[in-house]
């Protein structure tokens, strides 16, 4: 039986422990009445009554005493926002908590509901912390950041490796009117079908590996960017067998514009897993990362474009090389949370256009295709 079911039957136990004592109390006086002092006798069982009435209230749990429970579970709440950055890494617990963290929010509701059903003040109070970091966190992303205007847009997808229809997926892409298209997670026989389809709108395009760049603009100077350890993921089921080393996943590109070279870098890192007995494996992901960010620490050009599924939020400390040298397009000039995977029920952003040097304008995410990602796409200028 809960506290709460509990005081019910003790509020009546003590009323009627009262209205004995108070029952008493008159009869005391009125007795005493009998002998002629009657006013002392009843100045004392006033006093008798107030003091039990005192020491019941105080005994009683009051809101700030109720609901504890819930009033620690809000704190703790609260510090795991502020401090997820400290939670350690170990089965890749960190990155998975960071991954989802815009959910923890969800949390904040269930346990104001809890602390008004309690009516607990202690819990009410507690809630300020959680609210607050959330607020801090994410708050930002609740505004409509976009500006009209915009240079060059461009859009990202992993048009994935399951797709079964490439051909519309190409159809849709080319219909955004993006000027830099970059696509990664293709097969060998996807790649031939987003050639031929998007060769009228994109005379210039470059393919590494399983990533590629479709531009209306030239490009130059081409070369991938060793970001595999160990192929993973349904790509792997595509590999031949007959190839000794995985192919590339990621490029770089310089695309001619009338405002200057825009160095470009297009990337699919590589994916995690859970596993049973190591947790949240995200070792191939960890080190394309390390690898991405050495590549563009080194990157001469000041304007910088990174396109790509990085398998993480820019909130994972995996990705902190990069987001310490480049600012999320979403981030300053979306609306929303802009969450790509999964495509049937988006939970989090994990594909990214991260840019240095040039001033995002507008960031936003296309309709569904045949894949698992959503495209993402943003405005971007001078």
């Amino acid at each position: 039986m809960s506290e709460a079911l509990r005081e019910v039957p003790d509020a009546r136990q003590q009323a009627d422990v009262e209205e004995r004592a108070e029952n008493l109390d008159t009869a005391e006086a009125g007795q005493g009445g009998g002998r002629g002092d009657t006013g002392s006798e009843a100045w004392r069982a006033r006093i008798r009554r107030a003091t039990r009435r005192v020491i019941r209230l105080l005994s009683r749990p009051g809101p700030w005493k109720r609901g504890l429970v819930l009033a620690a579970s809000a704190l703790l709440l609260g510090l795991l926002m502020l401090l997820h950055a400290q939670l350690t890494d170990r089965g890749g617990l960190g990155s998975l908590v960071e991954t989802f963290l815009p959910w923890f929010g969800l949390f904040v509701p269930v346990l104001l509901a809890g602390a008004l059903w309690r009516r607990s003040a202690s819990a009410v109070l507690a809630l300020l912390l959680p609210v607050v970091a959330w607020l801090s966190l994410f708050g930002g992303l609740l505004l409509d950041k976009s500006q009209s205007g915009g240079d060059l847009t461009v859009v990202s997808h992993n048009v994935g490796a399951e797709n079964p229809d490439p051909v519309g997926t190409a159809r849709d892409l080319a219909a955004s009117g993006a000027y830099l298209l970059a696509l990664e997670e293709m097969t060998p026989q996807a790649t031939v079908t987003y050639g031929k389809e998007l060769a009228k709108a994109y005379p210039y395009h470059t393919v590494q590996g399983t990533v590629g760049l479709w531009s209306k603009l030239p490009l130059s100077g081409t070369r991938p960017v060793d970001v595999v350890r160990g192929m993973v993921g349904p790509l792997a089921k595509t590999r031949l067998v007959d190839v000794s080393a995985d192919p590339p996943r990621a490029l770089r590109t310089t695309v001619a514009t009338a405002h200057g070279p825009l160095a470009v870098y297009v990337a699919h890192l590589g994916s995690v897993r859970v596993v049973p007995r190591d947790g949240f494996w995200t070792d191939s992901r960890d080190f394309g990362a390390v690898a991405l960010a050495k590549a563009v620490a080194a990157e001469r050009n000041e304007r910088v474009v990174v396109l790509g599924d990085m398998n993480g939020t820019t909130d994972d400390r995996a990705l902190d090389g990069l987001t310490s040298q480049l600012h999320s397009a979403h981030e300053e000039a979306g609306a929303g949370f802009g969450f790509s995977w999964p495509a049937s029920f988006p939970m989090a952003r994990i594909d990214q256009i991260l840019v240095r040097g040039v001033e995002p304008k507008s960031s936003w995410v296309l309709p569904s295709t045949g894949s698992d990602h959503l495209p993402v796409a943003a405005g971007i200028s001078w």
